[in-house]
């Protein structure tokens, strides 16, 4: 079974990470038409990907989220994940995504395919409280004395998020000439 983590607060997040092989596969799947007027993004280049091939790459990984779903609830998965909606993101500098959710399924994913070295670079001079430019943030709940209701994590080529549909997201814009692509898919349970 593949390494993972889960972060307690809320609902689960759960992240593990594929082979470059699988992230390679990913990156050559065959990009449809755009999607931008779908999505709360404000990134010029947003196309979906077929559901079926997407998951046949990913479908291995999903035994650990699994695990870590009973873990977490006490309780079995109500079935098996099935991916019916994926797209790809190539971010650009200046491009965002605001906070938002997903909808008409029961979990989300994101996995980087790629985080260019110049977007590193900037997010690791950042000296702000988040986790800087190009970032990943959740939040749960509302601010409260010692309630964790935010987790931030700056992207690694190969991370694999599942979440909970209804969990808020955003990411943050950045200014470095870097392209950061990943692979968005939805999940309901089968």
């Amino acid at each position: 079974m593949n390494k993972y983590n889960y972060y307690y607060w809320g609902p689960v997040l759960f992240k593990t990470t594929i082979s470059d092989k699988d992230r390679e596969r990913i990156l050559k799947l065959k990009v449809m038409h755009s999607i931008q007027h779908q999505l709360a993004g404000v990134i010029e280049k947003e196309h979906s990907l077929s559901s079926p091939k997407f998951y046949e790459i990913i479908e291995k990984y999903l035994p650990a989220f699994y695990d870590c779903y009973k873990r977490w609830y006490g309780r079995k998965p109500p079935g098996k994940l099935r991916s019916h909606r994926t797209w790809i993101n190539r971010m650009s500098p200046g491009d965002f995504n605001p906070v938002h959710t997903h909808l008409n399924c029961d979990f989300s994913s994101v996995v980087f395919l790629k985080v260019g070295k110049k977007l590193k670079e900037e997010n690791d001079s950042y000296v702000g409280l988040s986790r800087g430019p190009g970032s990943l943030n959740f939040l749960y709940g509302n601010q409260a004395t010692d309630c964790i209701s935010e987790a931030h994590f700056f992207p690694v080529e190969g991370d694999f998020y599942i979440f909970p549909r209804n969990l808020y997201h955003f990411v943050q814009p950045y200014k470095a000439d870097a392209e950061r692509i990943s692979v968005s898919s939805n999940f309901r349970w089968k």
